[in-house]
């Protein structure tokens, strides 16, 4: 190497460079990290970025002790503004590009949108925790190439709470047994000793060192993160038995991204759309790990797809993988559990016996809740999750990534641009009253009742059937909540109707159906929500929801995530109820992922407005 400069007219670093050493997957990159790239001097290295940021290609930021970090140029929209209230950790965002939007879901929670393009992100301890950045250095470049400058208050509250993320961490003693280790004994005393139960910590071995109970870490990780600590895990599991294997796809660039994020890190959640391959990336993990591995879903039906994907994908033979669930007991080096099964006292032992090598969390947003928690305490070691939607209206998302581990995702916009995934079209359409009596029956009920009149409104079949016409030889969805409703808009569409009561074979054989074609369209209860492939479904009707569940609303809009001709999702909503802020509530979560929604009138009664006729007869 050598410091000379380039020749004339010749770049000592040119563009390409600079993305190269960017991978696709950090916002700011240092002059070492593009020197190691191009196999220049560091010198080298940062004249050549001075030189592309004087020609306004990237952008520098100066971050800390004088030490810098180039960013890629910004490209703002002209009517983008964005305002940051310090105080608050608030920022407002009018008319957002994709890029602003991608650098702030970095370290930011979308809290809310209004239909004129605005955007409202505040900053949470939680975001930061869980940023996915090695350094503060690296967290604070996004932060001011997001907001476009330094605002030294938010800054130094973001600084903190990294420290706060840092105080303790989990480790292997050399002999085998797990260490908490704190930044210092007032830590230790102060902190975790009061706030920990009871037998958590077995025994202090040094001034900021305890010994931990092996069977209460998820515990000990859970307690102090509610206390504002969360814990580094950095403990030296066995892998147990090895289980090679080759992976049969070549991997897309973003997927091998998220493998290597994953082995680098040891534990994470891939946060991506539906569509976008999260079990093949994980089974991509697994064939590097090459241990023993247990995939925990939520029903048979996922625990079936996942046995298939396995053979499918992969080199692994048929009797290495069992399946573990009410239709089947049988553990192998590849093993796929239902949650409720694993959780289960007189099974878990079976699962506690094995040393996992990886445990795979599909539908990982279900670990908080008290059924599935108790399989988050199972050892492994590694831990992956996947989900399309790590949001929880109880708002305890966050022991999604204490538990499991932290958030790797991708920009969906670019996986939508790129036509990986198909851009879901989502309209809110707002319907009126299918007629008066039922509009005065609504005026005259109050809380559940209410609710349950607005969504299960009449109007809605007809609404449904005007849709299905729009969209003729399109294969189709119809979500709802409510059995009787099913039933109805079933009976109406002519169209079958597969809910938690249908038998788990039937149910099998009309999935099927509808994947091969052979049903066009059929209508769900929550059982089609999650778990279930059925891919080149084109139109996804929610013609009622879990009131405002943003989860929800992603998921059902994921039913139509794949990479077709078109992907659209319609939820209908009565006009004057609080349907219409629940709907536009469970499309929050796509919006922040850059979905495009937009409201519309009843197509089936026009411009009719809230006047109301008899349309619950066709």
């Amino acid at each position: 190497m050598t410091d000379e400069p380039a020749d004339a007219g010749e770049r000592a670093i040119d563009l390409d460079a600079f993305y190269d050493a960017l991978g696709g997957r950090r916002r700011a990159v240092t002059a070492a990290e593009i020197a190691e790239t191009v196999d220049r001097s560091a010198g080298v290295a940062t004249a050549g970025l001075d030189e592309l940021a004087s020609d306004g290609l990237i952008e520098r930021l100066d971050v800390a002790d004088q030490s810098a970090v180039w960013v890629p140029k910004a490209a703002a929209s002209a009517d983008e503004r964005i305002t940051v209230f310090e105080k608050r950790r608030e920022i407002v965002v009018d008319q957002p590009a994709q890029y602003t939007r991608a650098l702030l879901t970095q370290f930011a929670h979308l809290a809310d949108t209004n239909r004129e393009g605005g955007y409202i992100y505040t900053v949470r301890e939680e975001d930061v925790w869980n940023a996915p950045y090695e350094t503060l250095t690296e967290l604070l470049a996004t932060v001011r190439s997001a907001l476009g400058g330094r605002y030294e208050a938010l800054e130094e509250w973001i600084g903190g709470q990294w420290e706060r993320a840092h105080k303790f961490r989990l480790v292997t003693h050399e002999d085998g047994y797990v260490v908490l280790e704190a930044k210092s004994a007032d830590l230790l005393g102060n902190i975790a000793e009061p706030k920990l139960a009871d037998g958590v910590l077995r025994a202090r071995i040094g001034d900021a060192t305890a010994w931990v109970a092996d069977d209460r870490t998820a515990e000990l990780k859970r307690t102090l993160y509610e206390a504002g600590y969360p814990v580094q895990d950095h403990r030296d599991l066995e892998t147990g038995d090895d289980l090679p294997f080759e992976l049969r796809p070549e991997l897309r660039a973003y997927q091998a991204d998220w493998v290597e994020r994953f082995i680098d890190l040891g534990s994470g959640v891939l946060v991506g759309p539906p569509g976008s391959g999260k079990t093949i990336a994980a089974l991509g993990i697994m064939s590097e790990i090459e241990g023993e591995t247990l995939v925990l879903v939520p029903s048979r039906e996922l625990a079936g797809q996942w046995h298939d994907a396995i053979l499918e994908h992969t080199t692994l033979s048929p009797e290495l993988i069992g399946e573990y669930h009410g239709g089947s007991k049988d553990i192998r080096p590849a093993t796929i559990a239902t949650y409720q099964t694993a959780g289960m006292d007189r099974h878990r032992m079976l699962f506690d016996s094995r040393k996992w090598g990886l445990i795979v969390f599909d539908e990982v947003h279900h670990v908080p809740s008290p059924i599935h928690r108790r399989s988050a305490s199972l050892q492994a070691k590694h831990r992956l999750g996947l989900t399309a939607t790590p949001v929880r209206e109880t708002d305890d998302q966050e022991e999604i990534y204490t538990l499991i581990g932290p958030p790797i995702g991708t920009d969906w916009e670019a996986l939508f641009d790129a036509g990986y995934v198909a851009e879901p079209e989502v309209e809110i359409r707002l319907l009126p009253w299918g007629s008066e009596t039922h509009r005065s029956e609504y005026a005259a009920a109050d809380g559940h009742g209410r609710r349950q009149l607005a969504a299960t409104n009449p109007a809605k079949r007809s609404e449904i059937a005007a849709i299905l016409r729009e969209n003729r030889g399109s294969k189709a969805i119809v979500f709802v909540e409510y059995i009787d409703q099913g039933d109805a808009i079933a009976e109406a569409l002519d169209a079958p109707f597969i809910s938690g009561e249908t038998p788990h074979a039937r149910r099998s054989r009309l999935f099927d159906r509808f994947r091969r074609g052979e049903v066009e369209t059929i209508v769900v209860s929550r059982v089609g929500d999650e778990g279930i492939d059925l891919p080149d479904a084109e139109i996804a009707i929610a013609a009622s929801g879990l009131g405002g569940s943003r989860r929800q609303g992603a998921q059902r809009a994921g039913r139509t995530m794949r990479p077709v001709g078109k992907a659209r999702m319609y939820v209908l909503a009565t006009r004057g109820t609080t349907e219409e802020d629940f709907a536009r509530n469970r499309t929050k979560h796509l919006a922040a992922r850059g979905v495009r929604v937009r409201e519309a009138e009843s197509a089936a009664f026009g411009d009719r407005g809230d006047a109301g006729s008899d349309a619950d007869e066709e």
